[in-house]
């Protein structure tokens, strides 16, 4: 059974779940009593003033009693005022920008400025990988593929599971042995299968994610190389044997998807060609060999683009 000790963590080593006062109130919302939504109404208006706010402060914008924001602090779960408030401040730290429209706007019938800012950021990043990634540690990088006996693609979470999928993508048409994994579990028993003969390639947008720093560290230590596609400076990038990074500023809206998928989109596809010419005329024979069984298979005439 799992318990709580007093540094934080559970007993296991686990660190205890923060509360995500936010939503607690939300959900609870309908369960509350007339007076008590009304301070729900003046904490959701305005999360960063409830924060900062005595409790008189917050009674009177809400038109209530003191008393009556110490029973609604209790009604969602919270042992007081003071434990309310240290909740609620984590929960800004984390979703701040998720809590209500900031400057950006919805779309107009030309689709202003969604259409603008979705292409631009997408053109930004692709030249910051032009201006930021060295062709020479692409090379090297495609070098490490070509003569790896496995490779194992390493990528955890939303955009770097999909980014770890595309690499195994690209990889195997040339006859590379690739797979990707993203189960954390997985990619530590994985770790610690390889050898020296075989390679790794990490994909994180932070650099910061433990996990996936902890399954290179472990492949290192059996010998197995690693690339990192990740950000400059970064944890994972100081242990790779070949850093392809770049930094790609965010456009502050976060109902936009991350610009850094071009970025990291546009590595893979660098280094995947790199590998193909590397490995021709194998990596060749492979792709006709697939053109060859997908054109059978469909029984058409019209070939699929050449590098799919």
């Amino acid at each position: 059974m799992r318990t709580h000790v007093s540094d934080g963590r559970t007993s296991d080593g686990y660190a205890k779940p923060i509360p995500d006062i936010l939503a607690i109130i939300k959900d609870s919302y309908a369960e509350l009593r007339p007076a008590e939504r009304r301070v729900a109404d003046v904490v959701l208006a305005d999360v960063t003033f409830a924060v900062d706010a005595a409790n008189a402060e917050i009674a009177k914008r809400a038109g209530v009693s003191e008393p009556t924001v110490t029973r609604f602090c209790r009604a969602i779960g919270c042992e007081g005022v003071r434990d309310f408030k240290l909740k609620l401040a984590q929960s800004v730290v984390v979703g701040r920008l998720y809590l209500a429209p900031g400057d950006p706007m919805p779309p107009t019938s030309d689709a202003s400025p969604l259409w603008s800012v979705v292409f631009g950021e997408a053109r930004n990043a692709l030249s910051a990988v032009e201006r930021s990634v060295d062709p020479a540690d692409i090379l090297k990088a495609a070098e490490l593929v070509a003569k790896a006996h496995q490779v194992v693609v390493f990528g955890l979470g939303g955009s770097s599971t999909a980014l770890a999928q595309e690499t195994q993508n690209r990889l195997f048409r040339y006859g590379v042995v690739a797979v990707a994994h993203s189960d954390p579990y997985v990619l530590k028993m994985t770790a610690a299968t390889l050898k020296p003969d075989d390679l790794v390639i990490a994909i994180s947008g932070t650099g910061r994610t433990p996990e996936v720093i902890e399954v290179v560290e472990l492949a290192k230590h059996y010998r197995a190389k690693a690339i990192g596609i990740t950000t400059p400076n970064s944890e994972l990038a100081a242990i790779c044997d070949v850093k392809l990074t770049v930094d790609i500023p965010e456009y502050p809206d976060p109902l936009k998807p991350t610009a850094s998928r071009y970025a990291f989109l546009v590595i893979i596809d660098l280094l995947s060609s790199a590998v193909g010419y590397r490995l021709d005329p194998s990596a060749r024979e492979t792709l006709r060999r697939i053109k060859y069984t997908v054109l059978n298979h469909r029984k058409g005439k019209v070939l699929e683009p050449l590098g799919d």
